[in-house]
């Protein structure tokens, strides 16, 4: 029953440490983009036999997944700081970055915010999220912002003509570099009729203060288009992200390994997605002080710092083999006491027995004698009852069958030399009490 026990707790280390481990990651449903992303690098990991696993979990939308990871219901989740973020969630990597861009035709010489007031805006959204963007953005320049009055438009508007007499200018979130992006540059082009320019949001530094879901970016000359070109030159303009994180209860080794993974496979994942060239790992990677802050791990990754099961409970694993080793002496000295006190049990038995031949032989009745018998019998039981929890040695074994063979021998001749004696026997000598006081058993 031990050895099966003891096998039975070897497999189970065994499949504990070997086997992969899963971890349940919300995405929104809604986007296509990041969670197609997800959704392959599941089954890349799948495909690899990878120590990690991925198990995809669809949520409605953005606030739900960072509810999900508040509620403990999911490992990682698929966030938009700007919607909500976890309180318990940290950063692994930044899966993709949009940025606010408002354009107006060349012609209107904006080159400020401040230049928009008393105008109509058109915001080109995909969503209420784009809005709120939007809006938070024109909040911040409360000062003069509140001048201007925005108009939700839809992205198939673009191509409809009159809309350069409803709108100044035009507000969108887009991610550089994308077919998406360019996309909405040319009709607005179109739109306007006329070559366009953009107009640059400086001072967000305070914004990204109150609200780290906001960061300051720079956006390169000709990002969004080249012909025409779009910024024509570098400007400072307000960005949000699309980021994986994880709950800060998960440990740092096997979030290490994620991030490790996300990079590693990305050339696999990018023959069919490209989009996630766009991953980045966050601002301020190496800082575990980042108003948004980084996991553990994933610094432990950037940082080439990352550790092994041996590095992180090494100390604790040599620890409890000396406290094992210690414990295994204390054990054996316990088991040697107390073999050593059945021993001394089987040297009094012996030493009773040695005592009972003379006592045997000076006995004067037959009573005695029989009583030395019971007696006999009584030891015999005695070292058996002992000798069932361990086994003597052949040397003591030997003593003890020539001991009982003994004391059994001197009855037996004493026996019948009482028989043809006298019947009239005189009473015991002082020489059996003081042998009989001297070799009694405790």
């Amino acid at each position: 029953m031990l050895l099966l026990s003891a096998l039975a707790f070897l497999i189970f280390c065994s499949w504990y440490v070997l086997a992969p481990t899963r971890l349940t990651v919300a995405v929104n449903k809604q986007d296509n983009d990041e969670t197609e992303v997800l959704v392959a690098y599941a089954r890349a990991l799948a495909e690899q036999k990878k120590d990690i696993r991925f198990r995809i979990q669809k949520f409605n939308g953005y606030r739900e997944t960072a509810e999900a990871l508040e509620r403990g219901t999911v490992d990682l989740a698929l966030v938009r700081p700007d919607v909500l973020y976890p309180a318990n969630a940290l950063t692994l990597a930044v899966l993709r970055e949009e940025v606010l861009m408002i354009v107006v035709p060349s012609t209107k010489k904006i080159e400020s915010v401040s230049g928009l007031s008393g105008k109509q805006l058109g915001v080109v959204a995909r969503d209420d999220m784009d809005v709120a963007v939007v809006e938070a953005v024109l909040n911040y320049y409360s000062g003069f912002a509140g001048q201007i009055r925005p108009v939700r438009i839809l992205a198939t508007e673009l191509e409809g003509g009159g809309l350069a007499k409803q709108i100044e200018a035009l507000a969108f979130v887009a991610t550089p570099r994308t077919e998406d992006a360019q996309r909405v540059v040319k009709a607005a082009s179109r739109a306007f009729g006329r070559e366009i320019s953009s107009v640059p949001l400086e001072g967000l530094e305070p914004l990204t203060i109150t609200n780290p879901a906001f960061q300051e970016t720079t956006i390169a000359a000709g990002a969004f288009s080249l012909n025409p070109k779009l910024p024509k030159e570098e400007i400072e303009t307000a960005s949000i992200s699309y980021r994986l994180v994880s709950s800060d209860k998960l440990d740092r080794i096997p979030v290490a390994k994620v991030v490790q993974y996300l990079f590693e496979m990305r050339p696999r994942v990018a023959r069919d997605y490209p989009s996630v060239n766009l991953m980045k790992q966050p601002a301020g990677e190496t800082e575990m002080a980042a108003a948004l802050p980084n996991h553990r791990g994933a610094v432990d990754y950037f940082n080439r710092e990352q550790q092994t099961l041996m590095d992180r409970w090494g100390d604790w694993l040599w620890l409890g083999l000396f406290a094992a080793g210690g414990l295994t002496s204390v054990v054996a000295w316990l088991r040697q006491q107390f073999l050593r006190r059945r021993q001394e049990v089987i040297d009094k038995v012996l030493d009773r027995l040695v005592c009972m031949i003379s006592e045997a032989r000076a006995a004067s009745t037959g009573a005695t004698l029989d009583t030395l018998a019971a007696e006999v019998d009584g030891l015999l039981t005695h070292a058996v009852r002992h000798a069932r929890w361990r086994t003597f040695s052949a040397r003591t074994m030997s003593a003890l069958i020539i001991a009982l063979d003994g004391v059994r021998a001197a009855i037996s001749d004493r026996r019948r030399e009482l028989e043809s004696a006298d019947p009239k026997l005189v009473p015991e000598s002082s020489l059996l009490r003081q042998a009989h006081e001297s070799c009694v058993i405790e």
